[in-house]
């Protein structure tokens, strides 16, 4: 079987409202998908992390940089063409969207593997450690709104997601760091005294600053505190991690094993957030894993796309050894966005429909049971949302 071809689909729609982080408002929401195709007819689905003009930019990466090194190339030799990739690029993209771009190639060739061998994603990398995995429902976006109105609609939407029977919460930050302390205090308020939520700065933060917020979410015993500072701040990480009693979180924004060494050996995290559509696939995850298992770091997967990226993580994530092992290991947590996402809920011919999942079992969201990524897009989906350069 050979590589003939590979396609970016990018996709886009207008949000029904503006929705918000530290670093920006945004009023639509898109996806890029990357289908790799063979001259047996057979194609594989991958998704690059990024939004909007970012995935546009990476569909040239894919379509005209990444697919002339691939064609012709056996889709199951995933690390010679990884491998091949990252070496003829290395010059220009050891970080960044030629990475992402990378990402997205790599996973559609796994799911082509699992394809061609009859076998599902977490079987191929390892096994299957459990058949399904506890789901955290984030929301609490920011809006163009005075204070008192993020703070009663924070308590409100903590309180829903937790009736949905998600896991956990988690919220986000970038209103300042005393208004943000409010925002903490209204969604523990909504959630009550055990159920667990985090925060996520998205690294709108100085050190200073973040030892403020970290201080007070240590006080309402939030479970993490995720992207307090630049990504590119190791130093501030590793203060932030040595004075503060929550657990810091990141590594959304880091790139590659080479990248993520720097983090884990200068011990900056208590849990590792690993993005597996923006890292290099799932070929550089599987790596990156094993060396923050080295060290004793758990990961949480940090997920944000479409169906498509929720599938790979659900295999990914029901694979993963417990850190550490016992009779009752730490779990694993599915991210999952509760914010309008037709790319997620609609893609599929057949949907994975999590939030009804997450309400009969309790929290908890099954593995696709199919050969690769166990799932296939609707083709009419895709066209009808399809943008182009």
């Amino acid at each position: 079987m050979k590589i003939t071809e590979v396609v970016s689909h990018v996709l886009q729609y207008d949000l029904p409202e503006e929705l918000g982080y530290s670093q920006q408002y945004y009023a639509k929401r898109s996806a890029h998908l990357v289908e790799v195709r063979t001259d047996e007819g057979l194609s594989g689905w991958g998704e690059c992390f990024g939004p909007g003009n970012v995935a546009l930019a990476n569909k040239t990466i894919v379509e005209r940089v990444i697919q002339p090194m691939i064609i012709g190339h056996d889709p199951v030799d995933r690390e010679v063409i990884w491998h091949k990739v990252y070496n003829l690029l290395r010059d220009h993209a050891q970080k960044g969207m030629p990475l992402q771009a990378l990402s997205g190639v790599d996973i559609a060739l796994w799911d082509l593997t699992g394809k061609i061998a009859g076998l599902p994603l977490c079987k191929l990398i390892g096994g299957q450690q459990r058949d399904r995995v506890p789901v955290y429902g984030y929301g609490m976006m920011l809006k163009r709104e005075d204070l008192a109105s993020h703070l009663a609609r924070f308590e409100e939407e903590a309180a829903a997601i937790k009736a949905a029977g998600f896991a956990a919460t988690k919220m986000k930050l970038g209103l300042g760091a005393k208004s943000d302390v409010r925002l903490a205090e209204a969604v523990r308020r909504g959630v009550g005294d055990d159920f667990p939520f985090m925060a996520d700065a998205n690294h709108c933060y100085t050190t200073n600053d973040a030892l403020f917020v970290g201080e007070a979410l240590s006080e309402l015993d939030a479970y993490w505190f995720e992207e307090p500072v630049a990504p590119e701040d190791l130093d501030g990480y590793r203060e932030l991690r040595t004075r503060l009693k929550v657990n810091i979180s990141g590594g959304e924004a880091e790139f590659t094993r080479w990248g993520w060494r720097h983090l884990l050996e200068g011990r900056c995290l208590d849990i590792a957030q690993p993005e597996v559509c923006a890292l290099g696939g799932i070929s550089e995850y599987l790596k990156v894993v094993a060396l923050a298992h080295t060290h004793f770091t758990p990961v949480v997967n940090h997920v944000w796309g479409s169906a498509v990226a929720v599938a790979a993580n659900l295999h990914l994530l029901a694979a993963m050894p417990p850190l550490p092992g016992g009779l009752f290991p730490r779990e694993p947590l599915l991210e999952f966005d509760t914010t309008d996402n037709r790319f997620r809920d609609e893609l599929l011919a057949e949907p994975l429909d999590i939030q009804g999942q997450v309400a009969r079992t309790g929290g908890f969201a099954s593995v696709p049971e199919g050969p690769g990524l166990g799932v296939e897009p609707d083709r009419s989906f895709i066209e009808r949302y399809a943008i182009t350069l």
